[in-house]
């Protein structure tokens, strides 16, 4: 039965990491027009405009999914189906206060955030037209958590897919047209940074309409099911009905914390900006010139190192109604094992990534933005590589003491870390002078500083330590062999092929090489590859091949 448990959650797991996989491949795909059309002046106003969107983001809905997907999972694992559906409509009432009100501030206050606190007042443009988003990711952030606390990742799945490519479109679109509109308001040298930032304002368009998109299949998805949940609560026997009273406190005890732990967690992006800008703003640096820098970091550096960082989040989102339902059921033995595998799982994509990042981060960014100099960004991209690792495992671990209610910890550990961490940025920025490599560099301090603080804690409250051979060990070997390949292949393909050609045989290769090396090296097993999706076809073809033994 633990098997079987551990088989539906993986599987729910690798279906949310492959449309996170997918929607991230979209949004990569469509970002290189994007910055091409913005440039670097108009990618660090798009940068900027969506550090203050996140902040705002953490403070309504980041906390939502998993707050909602955690109460509502421990209700259905009872059979406590009419508790669960008030659980939604108390997240519902939370998401139309915090979210109305934090657009609010956002939408009127645009100008005073962009001038007076990020210094850069031209991104006020893209801020407007952003700030509505913010209470219709509220609304999909209660949608989200609710199914997900029934154990199915598919709606999730789906409106993220449906999400990314409206985005994709109108991300593309609003951009050129917005360009020549703000090209038009201006003329001489303030026509290109007017077409910027205009061209920021519509590149962010694209983020609405996707999130209205999603809202809007959720609803309809929601209307269908209600029927079975009807159904489902009419069965509802026995349980004491929970007061609304109970529900908000409940709610508010339960997101509160997740909320300190993510804003703590990720507000670290939003503060590495407005050091970085304001010191250099005071060290003398054109606004032009720092904003382009940022434009770098999050126009290339950032948009690659999601994509390892969607996956481990989509593993950490299947993980928690999981690992919620096995507290109230199962032993210490199945949560280690349930911590342990998606902790495995995320290594396995995480490193090699980071290995991909450090070997061949040029040639990666000269493929996907061709029209810039990537010089700066891959050399971001080669030193913060790392820093993926430490993210990906991190997220893991904050779930899982939030799954096991230790939720004060992780903000104490982000609240640790991020003093560490600022710490670090600010003598890396005045002393050593360092300037953008400074945020990447003490991102990766953080990261590492939460994975310490998270393990000793773990250690603490359920006597769990991480396996290392098969977490670490074994794919840090062969990401060390993929490496190897994929350059020789470089170099190879260079001679006859061109530069273009080549890195795409490279990437092919390292993917080949990589996973080839881990089944041989006994990274994973049989019956965890079943558990994946098309594992059955997956494992028959590795056995035609004799890569994996006939034994489990």
């Amino acid at each position: 039965m633990a098997k079987k448990k551990d088989s539906g959650f993986l599987m729910q797991g690798a279906i949310l990491a492959a449309t996170a996989l997918i929607t991230k491949i979209i949004g990569l795909a469509y970002r290189i027009p994007v910055t091409n059309i913005m440039g670097s002046e108009g990618n660090g106003y798009y940068g900027i405009v969506f550090q203050v969107y996140n902040l705002a983001l953490m403070l309504t809905s980041y906390s939502l999914p998993m707050a909602v997907s955690k109460l509502v999972s421990a209700r259905i694992s009872t059979g406590q189906y009419r508790n669960a559906y008030r659980i939604y409509k108390g997240a519902m009432t939370f998401a139309v206060l915090t979210g109305g009100f934090v657009t609010a501030v956002v939408l009127f206050g645009a100008r005073f955030i962009a001038a007076d606190i990020m210094k850069v007042e031209m991104s006020v443009y893209a801020l407007r037209v952003l700030a509505p988003c913010i209470l219709i990711v509220a609304f999909l952030g209660v949608f989200r958590g609710f199914f997900q606390g029934f154990g199915t990742m598919m709606p999730t799945a789906f409106s993220q897919t449906i999400e990314q490519i409206v985005n994709a479109i109108v991300s593309i679109v609003g951009a050129l047209v917005l360009l020549k509109f703000g090209q038009s308001m201006a003329s001489g040298a303030d026509k290109k940074t007017y077409g910027a930032a205009y061209a920021a304002a519509g590149a962010t368009l694209g983020t609405v309409a996707g999130a209205l998109a999603a809202l809007l299949f959720l609803l309809f998805v929601f209307g269908t099911y209600k029927r079975v949940l009807r159904r489902q609560m009419r069965r509802d026997r026995g349980h004491r009905r929970e007061s609304w009273s109970y529900i908000y406190k409940l709610l508010i005890l339960t997101i509160a914390p997740v909320i300190l732990s993510a804003t703590v967690y990720n507000i670290s992006n939003l503060l590495d900006q407005a050091v970085f800008t304001n010191i250099m703003a005071i060290q003398g640096v054109p606004e032009k010139e720092y904003t382009e820098l940022l434009g770098m970091f999050s126009g290339q550096y950032d948009t690659m190192t999601n994509i390892p960082l969607s996956v481990a989040s989509a593993l950490a989102a299947s993980f928690m109604p999981s690992l919620v339902a096995t507290i109230q059921t199962g032993t210490r033995k199945e949560i280690h094992g349930k911590i342990n595998l998606v902790s495995r799982f995320n290594m396995i994509i995480a490193i090699p990534c980071a290995a991909g990042f450090i070997t061949l981060a040029k040639p990666i960014l000269d493929l996907l933005y061709f029209t810039q100099d990537n010089t700066i960004p891959a050399l971001l991209l080669q030193i913060g590589g790392v820093s993926v690792v430490f993210f990906c495992l991190s997220t893991v671990t904050n779930a899982a003491l939030q799954g096991m209610d230790y939720m004060a910890k992780p903000v104490k550990n982000a609240a640790i870390s991020l003093v560490i961490h600022l710490i670090a940025l600010y003598i890396m920025l005045v002393a050593f002078k360092w300037s953008i490599y400074s945020i990447v560099v003490s991102k990766t301090i953080f990261a590492g500083a939460i994975c310490i603080l998270n393990a000793k804690d773990l250690r603490e409250v359920c006597n769990y330590v991480q396996e290392v051979k098969k977490t670490f060990v074994i794919p840090v070997i062969a990401s060390v062999i993929m490496s190897i390949a994929a350059l020789l292949v470089r170099l190879l393909f260079e001679l006859f092929a061109g530069l273009r050609i080549a890195t795409a045989a490279a990437l092919a290769t390292a993917v080949i090489v990589y996973f080839i090396s881990l089944i041989l090296l006994g990274g994973v097993t049989e019956r965890e590859l079943m558990m994946v999706p098309k594992g059955r076809s997956i494992v028959r073809l590795l056995k035609k091949f004799h890569l994996l033994p006939s034994r489990r």
